[in-house]
């Protein structure tokens, strides 16, 4: 039973982690009904260690424009980008260490999540009936500000339902980007980020976890590594048509039946 529960995980993560309707939202609502048992800190390792293998998606889909040292590649703009990165995660790892216990006992709800389910929601379609101006068209063409304010926008999914992808794309757009360099810088942040959370977590509980619970992570992790890939790939070539107007909806709806299902 635990290996379905697990595969199921692993598949949620992976089609929701890149996509703006939170992943962790989605993954803690699901956990509700499919409840991990193992032993102290197994539930809370698995939920963020899983989300390392799809963010190593990312990693191998965007290979060309990530890694600097090959043939006919401009190394010094792509460093550059790697560093634009890097202080867009500076906000999301110092608020991180000082704010994590606090939000992990406050937050990890279903009414928290479906409440910012609604917001992320009405936010989006607001962003998407603005019709802003974009003046960076490629990921790399962002600014030093502009990455800070990224990663200050970033700290807003420390909070379940609000969504990491959701808040760097909302937050991207918001300072310039167009929807396919917002997209694509947030899955570049996806990477230091999601990392340091998971060195984090697993410092912090997964270091007393039995083999048994390690193997059902990596299976886990394996299911959210192949469908992310996938997702990843889909959405690239669905926001170069499309807006994300149907995913404000999606969050929306979502929401509010999770609201009446809590409440009724």
């Amino acid at each position: 039973m635990e290996i379905i529960k697990v595969t199921l995980l692993g598949l949620v993560e992976g089609l929701t982690e890149f996509l703006p309707v939170s992943s962790t939202g989605h993954l803690i609502l699901l956990e509700r009904l499919f409840t991990l048992s193992g032993t102290p800190g197994f539930r809370e390792t698995f939920m963020i260690v899983i989300q390392l293998p799809a963010i190593l998606a990312v990693v191998l889909y965007f290979w060309k424009q990530l890694w600097p040292f090959q043939p006919k590649e401009n190394t010094r703009q792509i460093c550059i980008l790697w560093f634009k990165i890097g202080i867009a995660f500076l906000p999301a790892a110092i608020f991180g260490v000082l704010f994590n216990d606090f939000i992990e006992a406050w937050f990890f709800g279903s009414t928290s999540v479906a409440i910012a389910l609604v917001i992320g929601g009405v936010i989006i379609l607001g962003i998407e009936r603005a019709q802003l101006t974009p003046r960076y068209e490629e990921a790399s063409d962002i600014g030093w500000s502009a990455a800070l304010g990224i990663g200050l926008f970033q700290c807003l999914a420390m909070i379940p339902g609000t969504s990491r992808s959701a808040a760097t794309i909302i937050g991207a757009m918001l300072l310039g980007a167009n929807r396919r360099a917002a997209a694509e810088f947030s899955f570049f942040l996806a990477i230091p980020t999601m990392m340091g959370a998971t060195v984090y977590k697993t410092v912090k509980t997964g270091l007393h976890l039995e083999i048994r619970e390690w193997t059902l992570i990596a299976l886990g992790g394996f299911v959210s590594f192949i469908t992310a890939y996938v997702v990843v790939a889909l959405f690239m070539n669905y926001i170069r048509r499309h807006s994300f107007t149907p995913f404000g909806y999606y969050r929306i709806v979502l929401g509010i039946f999770i609201l009446l299902f809590v409440f009724l």
